[in-house]
């Protein structure tokens, strides 16, 4: 569900509000950093949970010359949402029907022969050649060509390309370790992906991309921008190398603020557990709250007892288990009422905890904290784009 500004149906209990003026001035900041190359917005996963075309139009207008996207359902819901910029589709199995993609001029990232195979065939069936940019495995071991598969990817490609039923456009692989600057796996990729750009190159093809770069490479390794960037958190204003610096320290900002109002607040004594298997039992007479937003909703179950949240202002954590669509906080003796505001998550600014914060205490990465998000929470877009 999405609406904008304050079309939020009455009553509704949790919502996600996104800033698309901070997706438009993050994609700003990432153009800065990556000099001459383009940027490719990865809006992959419901844009991490921002919301496909509204997160994918605030790209674009901050000037992401791309968008790129995991599953070729997503490229088509951008076309027909209307959207021209050119769309890169990566992740395909056997039997997928391409013809739409093609009618569409989505391009096709290629990891193997079967999908050369499949693609030529759809092309020649609607009379128009496949887009297609070749993935080589650099050393992550897993979506693309590697060791010998290579070669054998590119020779497959030749008759094909010389027949026009395909056009190889781009060459991309993706780090294991960029979020580890240092890594030595770092420098090897990237040795490995210019010599994997000379053999297409040798073989002929008219290359117009060539990109490595996820969002931690974009904002540590300028080296490895070559053509074209290919940010995906970084887009929604958070960082990928949280022990390097936080969104403000590279000059971004959180799109996603998570909330939700208190439905019940009360008074219970000392001694009483709290949600299931009373795993939270207060030693003193206490107010909690209930919060309508569960782990239906996204919020993680390893949430328990740590995660944090602020309650009309206030920074608590979550006191017992993340039921399904609730949880309870316990605020002492704040004067807390039925309709108080309470962060999960948001920029920090205001005091709010972040996503980096709930990452931290359920001892997982922010990119899932905000893709986890579920399709019940509504979507309110603020800001320009």
């Amino acid at each position: 569900m999405s609406f904008h500004d304050t079309d939020l149906p009455a009553g509704a209990p949790a919502r996600l509000t996104i800033d698309l003026t901070a997706i438009r001035d993050n994609v700003i900041r990432l153009k800065e950093l990556a000099g001459a190359a383009e940027v490719m917005a990865v809006v992959k996963g419901d844009a991490y949970g921002h919301g496909l075309v509204p997160s994918a139009q605030a790209a674009v207008h901050g000037g992401a010359t791309w968008l790129g996207v995991a599953q070729l359902a997503e490229a088509i819901a951008l076309r027909d949402a209307g959207i021209e910029t050119r769309v890169l589709s990566w992740l395909h199995a056997p039997g997928l029907d391409f013809t739409p993609g093609l009618e569409r001029d989505i391009d096709f990232g290629v990891p193997a022969e079967w999908e050369l195979t499949e693609l030529a065939a759809a092309a020649r069936r609607i009379g128009r050649p496949a887009r297609v940019q070749l993935k080589v495995d650099t050393g992550l071991a897993r979506n693309g060509a590697y060791g010998a598969d290579w070669p054998r990817l590119i020779q497959a490609a030749q008759p094909l390309s010389a027949e026009g039923v395909i056009e190889v456009v781009g060459v991309f692989t993706h780090f294991a370790f960029a979020d580890s600057p240092d890594h030595p796996t770092v420098r090897a990729q990237q040795e490995k992906f210019a010599d994997a750009v000379r053999d297409v190159e040798r073989a002929g093809f008219p290359i117009e991309v060539r990109h490595m770069s996820n969002s931690a490479a974009t904002l540590t390794q300028p080296s490895a921008a070559w053509d074209m960037v290919r940010p995906g958190l970084a887009v929604y204003g958070l960082s990928p190398v949280p022990q390097l610096g936080d969104p403000a320290s590279f000059g971004l900002r959180p799109a996603m603020t998570a909330s939700a109002n208190i439905t019940v607040a009360k008074r219970i004594p000392a001694g009483q557990g709290v949600s299931y298997g009373h795993t939270y039992v207060p030693e003193k007479e206490t107010t909690v709250v209930d919060v309508p937003a569960g782990y239906a909703d996204g919020v993680p179950r390893a949430a328990s007892n740590v995660g944090p949240v602020q309650v009309a202002g206030v920074r608590h954590a979550v006191s017992g288990r993340v039921c399904m669509d609730q949880f309870v906080v316990d605020v002492g003796d704040q004067q807390v009422q039925a309709g108080d505001r309470v962060v999960l998550f948001g920029p920090g600014d205001g005091g709010e905890p972040t996503a980096q914060d709930w990452a931290d205490a359920t001892d997982t990465i922010s990119y899932e904290i905000v893709t986890r998000m579920s399709s019940r929470l509504p979507r309110i877009y603020e800001g320009d784009m």
